[in-house]
């Protein structure tokens, strides 16, 4: 099957097990995420790694990813090496590579270092880690950096940030970054970037807004209203999805 690969700098002797990274892939049982796409830890070349299996894109996306537009893989493998180049944490790319049957785009992967951490920010949200308080003003102070960087990252939510302690200090490296714009990021569009965290109690994405205003300087009021009217408008069209598949059996 003909195929497109890139490998990192430092990674050209992963080529001949690339190239049968879906058999690899399929035989490996170290599943650590399924849903739309799979994630498997496989070492390879004695190097432990993550490995994300792209399922096959419906036929019009097939076409584009194709033609016109990068597929997710290779925009996973770009915003990482983009990330690294603005000095924010994310797992090391180590490669891609795309399948084509009939010239269009089937399976994809992307190819990262497995990157050790304590916890997800779903923890810290769900409060059930110590000084959850505290990473939160952490967590907001990376967040309006990266902004200040011009770093948006789309799917910005709770199992995307992966996290470590260091000395006193916590690292935040983000994760699933195939949906990612660079763009100038202006004064209170960045509080909307904190509405898929599904915080259970507001105080959270209040602590995080009067975080926000000081290190923004804007308005703590302002800011406190953004940021819940964003994440209550973000659940009613969950919810309004949700019932909508219920009344059509989906």
């Amino acid at each position: 099957m003909p195929y497109k690969y890139k490998l990192a700098k430092n990674y050209n002797h992963f080529q001949d097990i690339l190239i049968d990274i879906e058999n690899i892939f399929l035989k490996s049982g170290n599943s650590i995420h399924k849903a739309r796409n799979e994630l498997k830890t496989i070492e390879i070349k004695k190097t432990k790694c993550v490995v994300k299996s792209f399922k096959i894109p419906h036929i019009l996306n097939r076409i584009a990813y194709s033609f016109f537009r990068k597929g997710k893989a290779q925009k996973s493998y770009i915003n990482a090496l983009k990330l690294q180049e603005l000095n924010i944490e994310t797992p090391e790319p180590v490669a891609i590579i795309e399948f084509f049957n009939y010239k269009l785009i089937t399976t994809s992967y992307f190819i990262s270092l497995l990157e050790p951490y304590e916890f997800t920010i779903r923890e810290v949200f769900h409060h059930t880690v110590s000084d959850y308080q505290e990473i939160l003003k952490q967590f907001t102070k990376f967040t309006y950096e990266i902004h200040q960087k011009g770093v948006w990252h789309v799917d910005y939510s709770l199992g995307n940030i992966l996290i470590s302690k260091q000395n006193d200090q916590y690292k935040f490296s983000l994760v699933d970054i195939n949906r990612m714009k660079f763009v100038d990021i202006k004064e209170y569009e960045g509080l909307k970037n904190f509405n898929k965290f599904w915080a259970k109690d507001d105080n959270d994405l209040i602590l995080i807004a009067k975080e926000y205003a000081i290190l923004a300087s804007l308005d703590e009021e302002k800011s406190i209203k953004i940021i819940l009217e964003e994440a209550q408008k973000l659940k009613a069209q969950s919810n309004f999805k949700k019932k909508i598949k219920s009344l059509f059996n989906f």
